[in-house]
């Protein structure tokens, strides 16, 4: 790895994630009226009017201000952005009867779903713990470890070991089904061990340490592919694998099923498994790990998307594929193109291999020329496998800054590390 090669692709990285995106979370976004944040933007940044706000966008727009802040980008105005914010979360979506956060508020604050997602508490732990460490808010922290009372002793399922994922607001079990009530999946035990992780990191309290490898030890055990190292997306409560379904309480913009009973079992995302990677990774370092214990399965995860995922002659990751075999659905989604780039890189630190560079290098490629809208400074949603745009929205109910200014920090990083040690 050479720095002429480099070189250009952090330039790019660090002009864009300075020049654009920054800018335009800056000045986009916050709901300068009742506060926390207007996350439906049209394709010019412009707020639609639709006002709903979801747990999982006000979450995700508070970690990214708080990150933003500690990566030392817009000079102290995140952590104004962060925390109004909190603000708006604790006085408007926290249910003081039945402890716990809402699904949606409307615009004002008022609860409209009422439900108790573990995937929206997942974030919120994230992001509040995110925020006390660049701010020093106590009140932040306690928020932080009041919902991880409520998941533990509430959604946590004592007899097949794991947690329930869709309950009502009083924190019983939805129905089964399209209401999710009997199903745990892959992406919501992934989030759990990046959100109890960021609570170890806040706090140091060992009991979160554990909880972190608790779910580590439930992800291998359960959710990865025996054989090829992969993830699967869907269980029944005592972890048998089902076809993927669309659930009814999700935020809007899920890409359609092709039949009834769901995608195919044999089914795997690419996205998520290296988002996965990278997320193992920065877990094993917060909590004193030993790498070498998970080096050969974050590896089959890589090369599984190298081999599948990447679309080597148009450029960028595929959205999902067989467990053993090229990629089936073909559309490529803009959070799937960022946190590869940043699991690629990974890749390229830990294994000292150029086929990962060369995959972060097309995926980056993908991601420059034709996802982002560098006139307005964020990330188109979707496109199809000729890279035609497919959607063309900034912002909606589950798209923000998440997966953008995160995986830009992230990937400046990485290269910076990868740039130290290269050759002239």
């Amino acid at each position: 790895m050479n720095k002429a090669r480099l070189t250009p692709l952090i330039k790019e990285v660090q002009h864009h994630l300075l020049n654009e995106l920054i800018p335009f979370w800056l000045t986009h976004g916050t709901d300068e009226e009742f506060g926390g944040f207007l996350t439906y933007l049209d394709k010019d940044g412009k707020a639609t009017g639709e006002g709903t706000k979801t747990l999982v966008c006000q979450t995700r727009m508070i970690y990214s201000a708080a990150s933003a802040h500690r990566a030392n980008l817009g000079d102290g105005k995140f952590l104004e952005i962060a925390r109004q914010g909190v603000d708006f979360l604790v006085n408007h979506f926290w249910d003081n009867e039945h402890t716990g956060w809402y699904w949606t508020t409307t615009r004002e604050g008022e609860p409209e779903n009422r439900s108790k997602l573990t995937y929206g508490h997942s974030f919120a732990i994230y992001a509040l713990s995110e925020y006390a460490m660049a701010s020093g808010d106590n009140r932040a922290l306690e928020m932080a470890v009041e919902t991880y009372k409520c998941l533990t002793s509430l959604a946590a399922d004592h007899e097949n070991g794991g947690f329930l994922e869709f309950l009502e607001e009083d924190w019983k079990p939805k129905q089964p089904g399209v209401y999710g009530g009997d199903r745990k999946s892959f992406d919501v035990h992934m989030h759990l061990m990046e959100a109890f992780t960021n609570l170890y990191e806040a706090t140091g309290d060992e009991q979160y340490k554990e909880d972190a490898c608790y779910v580590i030890d439930l992800l291998f055990k359960h959710m990865i592919h025996p054989d090829f190292g992969t993830g699967i997306a869907q269980f029944s409560l005592d972890w048998q694998p089902l076809r993927a379904i669309i659930f009814k309480n999700v935020w809007g913009s899920d890409r359609d099923v092709e039949e009834d009973d769901g995608r195919p079992l044999n089914n795997t995302s690419f996205g998520h498994n290296v988002e996965f990677g990278w997320l193992l990774k920065h877990s094993i370092d917060i909590l004193g790990l030993d790498v070498e214990d998970y080096r050969l399965p974050m590896q089959k995860l890589y090369d599984h998307c190298i081999a599948h995922g990447i679309d080597w002659d148009r450029g960028g990751v595929y959205c999902e594929g067989p467990h053993d075999g090229a990629a089936r659905e073909k559309n490529k989604e803009f959070w799937q193109q960022a946190e590869t780039m940043v699991g690629l890189l990974d890749a390229a630190l830990l294994y000292g291999d150029e086929k990962y560079l060369d995959g972060y290098e097309n995926v980056h490629r993908f991601a420059m020329d034709h996802v982002i809208n560098h006139k307005v400074g964020e990330w188109y949603p979707l496109f199809d496998e000729q890279n035609n745009r497919m959607w063309d929205y900034m912002g909606h109910a589950w798209k923000i800054n998440y997966h953008t200014v995160r995986a830009m920090i992230q990937s400046e990083r990485r290269l910076s590390q990868l740039l130290a040690n290269a050759t002239d």
